[in-house]
This record gives C-alpha cells, structure tokens and sequence, in this order.
C-alpha cells in the first residue's frame, strides 16, 4: 500500500503503533540491563508479558558455505577446480578480518555497538517510525538485531526443502511487522547475554549480504577487489560495509545501474559508483569520529575513487577447463552417492554440495590429466563436419579404484544456449554411467572379449588348449540365465588369420575363436563373470548376454571398462572407481567419502593366465601400435564394433589402467567408419593409439610398473580328446561328427581303400589330439577289396579262387604230422578279410604230411615208399 493512498484510520493506527512501539522500546532497553521490571501502565505490561512470551534462546545454524573441489598437482600442492553454492560464502576467523573492516561495520551500522545490551533505543525508535510507516525496514536495528535477522532467513532457508519453502522462510523472516521486530529485540538481548561482542560482529560480518549470491566479508573482498578480508585496505574495507547498507544498490558489480549512480558528474567529473562512494564516505567519516582513523587516513581514503577488481567465482565445472568432465562426475557423485532416496522432497547430496562449505580433495592425478587432455586435443578435433566425433581417455590405479585422468574432446558447458549454438560443447560425460551425468555408453567391441577369456580360464580351460577357430555359422549356444539360442550366428573376422587357441585369439582378436571358446560354456557364466569385473550398462538397463555380446554389443561407459581391465591388472581383484580422497566439512570435520568396493572377481592364477594372453597384443598383437616403449610391461585389448563406428584401446600396467574410446557420439545415418576417414594427427582408425600411448607414457614414467606373474604349468597344458571314428561313414555325416567333437574338418585325398568309392576311409590323425585340431578326413576310391578266405582248400581250389579276385598267388608248403592238413591250405598272408589291391600277391601255405608222421586211414605202422 503507497503512502498517498494511506487512509485516516491507517495514519491513527500508525501513530498508536508508533506510541506503543516507542513504549515497548524502553521496556526493552530496560530488560536488557535490569533482571528486575518494575513498570506501571496497561500498555507496558502488555508489552512486557508479550516480550516474556517470545522464544529467547537463538539457534544459530550452519551458514551456507559455498564448497571447493581440489586436484592435485606434480608438486603435491591442491589446485582449485570448482567451486559450488548456492550463497558465494567462506566462513573466516576474527584474525582473518581487517581491523578497518570491523571498525567500519560498527561505524557505518552501529556506533553504539559495544555500549548496549543488544538494542540501540535510538536505532529502535528509527526502525518503529518505518515499520508502522509502511517502509522497508533499513537502519534502526543494532548489529546484534541484524545478525538476528540474518540468522533466522539463514535457518529458515537451510530448513526449507523447496523453492517455495525457500521463498516461504525468507518471507518470513523479513517481513514488516512489529511482531517480527519484537522477536528480533527479544533474540538480540538474550545473544547478548551468551556471546561476547567481537563473537557477534564476527558472526554479523560471516553472514551478512553484499549483493547477488555474494556473502560474508571473505567472499565479498574476493569478488570485488581480488584480495582478502584480512588485507582489505580503508577505502575498500567501507566501500565493502557500504553493501552492508542495500546491497542492491550499493554493489559494485552493476558500473552502469542507475540506481548506483551511474554518470553522476561532480566538478565536471563523472563519479564511478557514486552511491557507494556516498555511504563509503560517511563511513569513513564516522570512523573518524569515533576515533577509529586518523585524519590523515581519512583524507587518503576520501580521495580514492572506488575502483572494484571484480572476480568471478568459480561456479560449478565451466570454471574447471579440461578436468570439467571430472569435476562434473564429482559433483555427481556427491549428489546422488548422500542423496536419502526416502525424502523425495529434497536431495541432500545437494544440499551438502552447494551449502555445508566442504573441501573436496579429489583422486585426480594432473600430470596424467593434462597429457590425457592434450593428447586428444592432438589427435581428435572438438567438432568434424564428417560426424559427431566423439573421444575418451579415462584412467584408474589398479588396486584402489582412484580416478586418476578423465578427458574428453568436448568444451564443458551446461548453459542450454551454448549447447544449441556448437556441437564443441557438451554437457554429457562421455566416459560415465548416465546416473552420473553420462550418456547411455558406447559398445566396447572386442575389448569385451577378456571376460569370455576369464571364464574360459575359469572352467579348467587352458590357454593353449585347441579348439575350432574357423570362420563359420554357430548354430547353438548353452543360456541357463534366458534360455539356450538355437538359430544361426556367423560373426565375420577382421583378416583370414585363425586362431585355434585363447593365446593366438587374444593376440590377434578373431571373432570365430571366441565364439568357439563361448560356445563351449554357458552364456550366462560369462555374463556373471562381466559382472564380477564390474560390467554393467551405462543406462542402467539389465545387462544381456546374446552370441553376439561376446563380441561387445552392450553398452558400457568407459570408466566401467577401464575399472574392469584395472581388476586384471591387479591379480583379478577389481576395485569400484572413486574420486574422492577426502571431504572437510566447514568445521573441520572429516565427511567419509565414497569408498571403493574391491571384489575378487576371478582367482589370481586365473588372473595371470589373462595376462599371458593380454601381453602378447602388445607383442606384434592387435595392440602393438600402442607400445610406450618405456620397458614398463603392459596387457591389453583393441577393440572395433560393426563397420569401425567405434574403436578402443583397453590396457594396464601393474599401476596404471588406461581406455581410450574413439568413435560416433550419435548414432543412426550420419555414422562414419573411422577406418574410411584421416584426421590431423594421421589414420582415423588408429588414433585410439597414438592417444593410450602418449598418456601411458607418462603413467609409465610417473608410477613405474613390475612385471606381470606367470601362469602356473597347467594353464599351458593341451587337452587330448577322442577323434571320432567315420570310417564308412559319407563325406557330410563325417564333417557333422567331427564339428560335433570339437574338431576342424578338412575334405582329405582319395585313398585305397575296401569302403565303397566316394565313403569315408579313415582320418589323418586318428585316435586322439587336441579339441579343434585339424582332422582330415581320407575318402575312399574303392580300389582296395577284401582277401578272400581259402584255408582249408585245396591247392587247386585256393589258386582257382584267390585268381578270380584278381590276386596272383604265391604257394609254399609245409610239414604237417596232421593227416587233416596235407594237401589243403592251413594259412594265407594277407590274412582273410585284410585289405588289398587288385594284383597283390597272396601268399598261401599247403600242408604236406611228413614220412612217419602219421597212421593213413585205413593202413599201419609200417614204412612207406620215399615217393
């Protein structure tokens, strides 16, 4: 309501508002010194059973802090990234605070400060006329009656769970009323009672407001004059109180307001911030006055124009340059990792972000952060007008999970305007799960592969143990999680290599081996032992396993893939990634940060089984563009998806695990192969390693590395299985047996053989060899036919016969003391039913009863004839 439009009765009721008010001020001033009251009058007692009956003990809450986030440098020195708040405050000590500010505040807002038991009468007065006048109330109140003030929006508006609650408390606290003034005295006497004098002007100049988000003495001298509250010089020191005042109309971060006073001319001059420069006067003088200053200072500082170094805080990432994507996960971290998911009204990890004044010393390592930084910017440019080139390089120690580089080939802004003008910025983080800010993951291709390896070790299985690498259609797969798949899968491979052993498959990345590995165990153990390594989707969604994952088809964010790589590294115990060392609350007390959950995912000797299989990329492997040369042994994986949209470069010294992601942020029609494309730095395909090898370099070279453990003996072990017998089985059912073991097939030459022409003869080897060795199947040409059986006939017989199966015959004979077997054939070489070829000789062996053998049928003992 305007003060023209006031009515008779509301200028009656103001002026018996004033009258009472001026009565309850004496009441009050009377309070504050005598325990004792003794006061005659209707509207005195009425005033001081109101005042007995107002709460008298202030809870003084924590201020709102704003919170800075720290990385460390080479020299172990914490360089500020970011900071956060929602109110620009950092709360400081009594010695920290220039002795002009102090002398300036009590000047400039309360002369009689340390004279009074918390309310100035004079000031009361002055507050009475503007508060039952209708004004704003500005002036009048003591220090102790301003702090108060302060005190109860800070409390009502750190309590407040909305922004309407917010709005709400603040309302409350500021409204002008006489009730609320009244609870303001009551306040001041009793904290007068309490606290010293310096500890309220202490808590008065931590708390009060100078403009925008801008509050207490320290965070004011910081963002108007680039310097301390401590150093703050005479003329800044009141220029600075002068806020204190109105601190819209005062502040000096406004040059051309007109309510500053914009282009006022004085002598022909024109007075920069000259309303400032008006209350900073008065207050100088005051300070003179009262005996605060000399006169020379006064007359030095009168004479200084009011010149502000404005100083833009740091407000959340932009600030952080290239560690912005890191500061951003941070902040992400705190947001969710404190949120109480049971008040959905408020997020308490926000409120602790932006409020509580914490410390946050973070895991970022910014020697490796800096090369990580620079050698995308090198290889990947910000934007292509080909796609929407996107890169990664992300890294974590092995054994403790810490974050140690996290870059990006984006510029970091979370303004919509920004974003909507150039692809060059971005307010996604690549490399993490969309939970904390990041986007929906990228497939990992056939960096994915190691978790099949694990799994393979982990069933017994060994690595030079031999399988069927070649290239062809699987037809069935074991799921006891979703079911069996039945139906067809023929992923292609890279080049013709074959690779018949999880060495060689590793080495070389074949996709046909892997999924000959996969096809020997069940989809679903693979799938638990990803996860025991840390693997889930980015989006959140549940994590599948198809064929076709073996490969690499989910989406996985970066940091998930280099926490999993840094498990093997370390023996098989992975650690969550973290990047918080430690949190200091504004008070000194330590808040727990976020702990590492590190979980045996697979026992160490298979672990180091993974890592014989893993060092020989390096070793004219798949991953052999990435070697640092720096002596320091590393494993690692490549990997490409469907037509190079993506391309990784996965590895880890003993120390240090580095990922590298290269490819198309979106997806869909605009999606480019970065092996059709160049950029700057070379071929598009291999950039993945021109970016891991510069970063593990200097890992290499900061942090060191030892060699990786040996495999025990039986992982180097081959495993012998039965060859199947198809002889006289056809060329078809023959393949199928021999797959169906394990084995490779191969279509061998035509051979002799006593199986009809066009079957199976035999194999080459037979018996036994390793699964997936290479078995040759020999088909027969029907040459060979069985030897008859003619023992028994005679030698006429026998000849006639062994001819008409078109073998020559060859005739001995032999003793025999048998009558029975004189002139027959008592034995045949080939033996009966052995195989031969039309035209062997066939020996065959009549018997010949020798003299004296034997009684002939029918005669004596006697001699014979010699015959």
């Amino acid at each position: 309501m305007s003060a023209q439009n006031r009515t008779m009765s509301d200028a009656a009721a103001g002026i018996l508002g004033f009258v009472g008010m001026s009565a309850l001020a004496g009441v009050l001033v009377t309070a504050a010194v005598t325990p004792a009251l003794a006061v005659t009058g209707m509207a005195a007692n009425n005033s001081i059973n109101m005042f007995e009956n107002l709460p008298a003990y202030l809870k003084i809450g924590a201020l709102s802090e704003k919170t800075d986030i720290y990385a460390t440098r080479s020299d172990g020195s914490e360089a500020l990234l970011a900071s956060f708040f929602d109110e620009n405050r950092e709360e400081v000590a009594w010695d920290a605070i220039s002795q002009y500010a102090k002398d300036a505040a009590v000047a400039g807002e309360d002369p009689r400060f340390y004279e009074h038991g918390g309310i100035d009468i004079q000031g009361t007065v002055r507050g009475a006329v503007s508060t039952v006048t209708g004004r704003d109330v500005q002036g009048g109140s003591s220090i102790t009656q301003q702090y108060v003030k302060n005190v109860l929006i800070n409390n009502g508006v750190n309590a407040a769970q909305t922004e309407e609650e917010k709005d709400a408390a603040y309302a409350e606290a500021t409204e002008v009323s006489a009730e609320r003034k009244l609870k303001e005295m009551r306040y001041a006497i009793a904290l007068e009672k309490e606290s010293s004098k310096d500890e309220i002007l202490l808590g008065y100049l931590n708390i009060a407001a100078f403009g925008g988000r801008v509050y207490g003495i320290e965070s004011a001298a910081r963002y108007y004059f680039d310097t301390s509250a401590k150093d703050l010089s005479l003329s800044q020191a009141a220029s600075l109180i002068a806020i204190v005042n109105h601190p819209e109309k005062f502040r000096l971060d406004r040059p051309d307001s007109e309510e500053n006073g914009a282009n006022t001319v004085v002598d022909g001059e024109t007075v920069p911030y000259a309303a400032n420069k008006q209350r900073r006067d008065y207050i100088i003088d005051e300070m003179l006055e009262y005996g605060k200053i000399t006169q020379e200072e006064h007359d030095a500082a009168i004479a200084e124009p009011v010149a502000p170094a404005i100083t833009e805080p740091s407000t959340g990432c932009q600030t952080a340059g290239g560690s912005a994507y890191f500061c951003d996960y941070v902040a992400n971290v705190i947001r969710t990792d404190y949120d109480d998911p049971e008040t959905e009204d408020v997020n308490e990890g926000s409120v602790l972000l932006q409020q509580r004044g914490l410390k946050v010393y973070t895991t970022l390592d910014l020697d490796l952060q800096n090369r990580a930084e620079t050698a995308i910017a090198e290889n990947i440019p910000f934007t292509d007008p080909r796609f929407d080139v996107g890169s990664v390089a992300v890294s974590v120690e092995p054994g403790t999970g810490r974050i140690l580089a996290m870059a990006q080939n984006k510029k970091y802004s979370a303004d919509p305007e920004v974003l909507e003008t150039s692809n060059e910025y971005s307010a996604v983080n690549y490399s993490t799960d969309y939970a904390y800010g990041g986007s929906s993951g990228f497939q990992p291709g056939s960096t994915y592969k190691v978790w099949t390896l694990a799994e393979w070790l982990n069933e017994g299985h060994s690595l030079l143990e031999t399988f069927n690498g070649s290239k062809r259609a699987f037809t069935q797969f074991t799921n006891s999680c979703d079911g069996d798949f039945v139906g067809s899968y023929e992923p292609n491979n890279d080049d013709s290599t074959r690779a018949n052993n999880a060495v060689e498959a590793t080495k070389w990345s074949v996709n046909s081996s892997f999924m000959a590995m996969a096809q020997q165990m069940d989809l679903c153990n693979i799938k638990k032992t990803a996860q025991a390594f840390g693997m889930h989707r980015a989006d959140g969604g549940e994590l599948q396993m198809n064929p076709s994952d073996v490969l690499g088809t989910q989406e996985i964010a970066p940091l998930t893939m280099v926490a999993g790589f840094a498990g093997i590294a370390n023996d098989g115990t992975t650690c969550t990634p973290i990047a918080i060392d430690k949190i200091v609350a504004s008070d000194g007390e330590e808040i727990a940060p976020p702990k590492s959950t590190c979980t045996q995912s697979v026992p160490a000797d298979v672990a180091h089984a993974m890592q014989y299989a893993m060092q020989q990329t390096f070793a004219g492997g798949t991953a052999s563009q990435s070697e640092t040369y720096t002596g320091v042994p590393h494993i690692g994986k490549t990997g490409t998806t469907d037509y190079a949209f993506d391309t990784w470069m996965n590895g880890a010294s003993k120390e240090v695990a580095t990922a590298v992601w290269v490819g198309n942020v979106t997806g869909g029609d605009n999606r480019t192969s970065l092996r059709s494309i160049d950029f700057a730095s070379g071929y598009g395909a291999s950039a993945r390693h021109r970016i891991w090898s510069a970063i593990m370099t200097v890992a290499d070279n900061k942090y060191g590395g030892g060699a990786f453990a040996e495999p025990k003996a039986e992982y180097f072990k081959q495993v012998l299985v039965d060859i199947p017998n198809v002889t006289g089985l056809s060329v078809d059912a023959a393949r199928q047996a021999i797959e169906a073991a394990g084995f490779q097939f191969e279509q061998g030459p035509e051979v002799d053989s006593d199986q009809p022409k066009g079957m199976v003869a035999g194999t080459d080897p037979s018996g036994q060899a390793g699964r997936g060795s290479l078995i040759r199947v020999l088909i027969s040409n029907g040459n060979v036919s069985g030897v008859p059986d003619v023992r028994g006939m005679d030698r006429g017989s026998a000849e006639s016969t062994l001819k008409d199966a078109g073998f020559k015959v060859q005739v001995r004979e032999e003793d025999t003391t048998d009558p029975n077997q004189d002139g027959v054939v008592i034995s045949q070489s080939p033996d009966a039913g052995a195989s031969a070829k039309s035209g062997d000789r066939v020996t065959i062996v009549i018997g010949k009863l020798s003299v004296g053998g034997g009684t002939p049928p029918g005669g004596n003992d006697g001699g014979g004839n010699d015959g």
